[in-house]
């Protein structure tokens, strides 16, 4: 293989929006690409797009994308020798890059070694822990041992439970006393155990009113350049709705310091791919290591837009054998970029996920908006798959024009059929408190009396819907065109 063509072909272990994302780099990169897809998913545009698609089996969606020995086999059988596996699915999983390995096959992302170094949460700790870097106040020896709550309990309250291999806030818990932490501890392990076959959990002492702050960084195995942070407090269920970056938080010299952490931790972990390093900020300007994620990240855009990078590009490069194609001093900051994630759920009614079918579609669009998705008319939503449907961000010289860009592109996006939280987004953003760079993770539930939902009636919701579709010049044509029964009679008449 030539560094030229970098890969003779590359399957793209996943679906949705990120799977279309990593897609369309390979085409920029002009290599071959293999789409793997569940039956719900065979029209799907990565599947449509994608120089080869097979489908997988297995007794669910899920299942199916998880199965290593089916995926590995259909790289064989086409000459596959690069693997993406985006996010989620099998994107942290050491195993997977095992296997590969032991196949002659690529896997885009760090080596296997580091997945494990620094994709359990209670090994990574104590690795960044032994480098210097700041981590939390916690306990992390086995909860069935002799002491363990006595010990958890000394670190005072509230703390937060957490599962070691866990992610997307699956297996965490916020304890308030004591009388609750043995029943949370079993709940947690229970739920530890059942989504990622790992029952370990640690505790660690939750700050209040502290934001989420992480790093991108991207390294080759010598090399580790970041990226700036990104502002990911604004979540629900720990998971993230709305990121930013910067962060509104950090001043230069503060951001200087948390990014050379993280540059630091990678750098001593060889780290070589793009991967993010989470922290803890406190209200009193401390920085706590909170976890490193060894893949993409759901809110990339932003820092690609932010500084001008093609992150994927560079995982497929890196993986490739080639250096970084950035250095450190050529990283400059422009404007700021926010970050919505639509998502199909009822964020009014305790963001219960939703079902239905597009039936409708109206991108947003301008300039300085990037819209990643891969939705298409006539597509079923179901709970088979994480509900989140796509991610508008809005690229502007100031924070307060990003805001003000994603608030009205949420409005101009047309979505029929499906229930999302777009008005909840728009909610969150038009706040006080969101404008003025005043949030922490907590904000979702010390405003939930203003993130309400605007009631309308039954007549000016048609009149709503009815103004959207009529002004909106796509649906007009559908409207306005000849029914296919008489279009197919041609020019005769009667």
């Amino acid at each position: 293989m030539s560094t030229d063509t970098l890969f003779n072909k590359v399957l793209i272990a996943n679906r949705g929006e990120i799977a279309l994302r990593i897609l369309r780099c390979l085409q920029q990169l002009g290599i071959p690409s293999v789409a793997i897809y569940y039956d719900s998913d065979r029209n799907s545009p990565v599947v449509r797009q994608a120089d080869e698609a097979v489908e997988i089996f297995g007794d669910s969606p899920s299942a199916a994308h998880l199965d290593i020995a089916q995926i590995i086999g259909i790289c064989k059988q086409l000459g596959v020798d690069g693997v993406h596996p985006c996010y989620g699915f099998l994107s942290e999983n050491a195993g997977f890059a095992r296997e590969l390995a032991a196949n002659d096959i690529t896997f885009i992302g760090p080596s296997a070694e580091v997945i494990e170094l620094m994709g359990d949460k209670i090994t990574s700790r104590n690795f960044v822990e032994k480098h210097g870097f700041p981590v939390p106040p916690s306990v992390s020896m086995d909860a069935d041992s002799d002491g363990f709550i006595d010990a958890v309990a000394a670190m005072g309250f509230p703390l937060v439970v957490k599962a070691s291999a866990g992610g997307g806030g699956k297996g965490m818990s916020i304890v308030n006393s004591k009388d609750e932490l043995e029943s949370t501890l079993r709940v947690a392990a229970s739920e530890a155990e059942k989504y990622f076959g790992d029952k370990r959990v640690y505790v660690e002492r939750y700050f209040e009113n502290a934001r989420h702050i992480e790093v991108q960084v991207v390294g080759d195995g010598t090399d580790v350049v970041h990226l700036g942070e990104r502002e990911c407090s604004i979540q629900r269920r720990f998971q993230k709705i709305i990121e930013e970056a910067p962060s509104p938080a950090l001043d230069a010299a503060k951001r200087k310091e948390v990014c050379d952490a993280a540059a630091g931790i990678a750098k001593a972990a060889n780290y070589a791919s793009a991967g993010t390093v989470e922290f803890l900020y406190t209200s009193s300007g401390e920085f706590f290591f909170l976890e490193m994620n060894t893949r993409i990240q759901v809110e990339h855009p932003v820092t690609e837009m932010v500084y001008s990078v093609d992150l994927v590009a560079e995982q497929v490069k890196v993986a490739a054998g080639q250096p970084l194609s950035i250095a450190q001093e050529s990283v400059v900051m422009n404007g700021h970029a926010v970050e919505c994630r639509l998502c199909a759920e009822d964020a009014f009614n305790d963001f219960m996920p939703e079902t239905g079918k597009v039936l409708f579609l109206k991108e947003p669009t301008g300039e300085g908006v990037r819209f990643d998705s891969s939705l298409y008319q006539g597509q079923a939503i179901t709970t088979a798959f994480d509900p989140m449907l796509a991610k508008l961000i809005v690229h502007a010289p100031t924070r307060a024009e990003a805001i003000t860009g994603c608030i009205e592109k949420l409005r101009e996006m047309v979505l029929l059929g499906i229930n999302t939280n777009a008005e909840y987004l728009i909610k969150v953003l038009e706040h006080a408190a969101f404008k003025e760079g005043d949030v922490d993770t907590g904000f979702v539930g010390t405003y939930a009396e203003d993130l309400v939902k605007d009631e309308l009636s039954a007549d000016q919701q048609r009149a709503v819907l009815s103004a959207a579709m009529l002004s909106d010049r796509s649906m007009k044509l559908i409207m306005e065109a000849t029914p296919d029964i008489y279009a197919s009679i041609g020019r005769w008449s009667n």
